[in-house]
């Protein structure tokens, strides 16, 4: 599948805060396998947060379709319906939280979802492996520069949010490398970084990641639908992202999916 030119060239005027991703990958180090941007520029955004940057209109509108359309197949997909959003994982495995059941109150009547327990221990669940519908999106990671040839992500986790929903504060597990990048559909969003002390892959779940000491310094970066958010050095390991539970900003109907993408080496 083939970009249009057209329409990334239209907006690649100088900005003191915009580049060509052909001039940014241009200007780093190739690390063994790492492909050159081709000839097709798109537009770069870098935040004020080291080693991030945001590629605008990754996907075209008839791909953003395309794409919903296939996660929203349910003959192809299935969405995991068990957290507060719906998600589905692509590779590797997941843990599928049990329904939550009330727990009897010896002295009052309890009001819905005031004495809420898992019923059981998490289960883990071998995820499909990648499919086929998202190969063409692999390709054009490799083709931009944004993985190197050897570094083709085995592992994809797409989420769902509506109206106030979000994610807390986290870094993204340390067993994988980087980049991680995530690909935003529909509805714009910022998302929140916060810096930390150190390092410090502690997971939402465990309680670790809000317990990491942080250095007091946010940003916000907006990305629109159909950009790609890349996080490489301290943006992938030293800065915690999240999405905020808010419905400011959001207008009625506001809907966004993401499509992580994340690669280990060895699989």
């Amino acid at each position: 599948m083939s970009l249009d030119p057209a329409p990334y060239q239209a907006q690649s005027s100088p900005n003191k805060r915009k580049r060509l991703i052909s001039d940014f990958f241009a200007s780093k180090r190739q690390s063994p396998g790492t492909l050159k941007a081709t000839s097709e520029p798109l537009p770069l955004v870098t935040p004020a947060v080291p080693g991030l940057t945001v590629l605008r209109e990754f996907v075209s509108k008839d791909e953003e379709e395309q794409l919903l359309d296939f996660l929203n197949d349910p003959a192809k997909c299935t969405w995991r319906t068990d957290l507060k959003r719906r998600c589905m994982h692509f590779g590797g495995t997941f843990c599928l939280l049990p329904k939550k059941k009330a727990a009897p109150s010896s002295d009052h009547a309890a009001s819905p979802g005031e004495h809420e327990t898992r019923s059981n221990k998490p289960q883990v669940l071998q995820a499909p492996p990648m499919p086929f519908e998202l190969s063409w999106l692999l390709d054009r990671f490799v083709a931009k520069g944004v993985f190197g040839a050897d570094q083709i992500p085995q592992y994809c986790i797409v989420n769902e949010y509506l109206d106030d929903q979000g994610i807390s504060a986290h870094v993204e597990n340390f067993s994988f490398g980087e980049p991680v990048v995530g690909l935003s559909l529909l509805s714009p969003v910022y998302l929140r970084f916060h810096e930390l002390k150190k390092e410090d892959g502690g997971s939402v779940r465990s309680g670790k990641a809000a317990r990491a000491e942080k250095t007091g310094r946010v940003k916000d970066v907006h990305l629109e639908g159909r950009s790609l958010c890349v996080m490489r050095g301290e943006s992938r390991w030293k800065w915690q992202h999240e999405i905020l539970r808010t419905k400011k900003g959001r207008d009625l109907g506001w809907k966004r999916v993401s499509l992580t993408f994340r690669w280990k080496k060895g699989g």
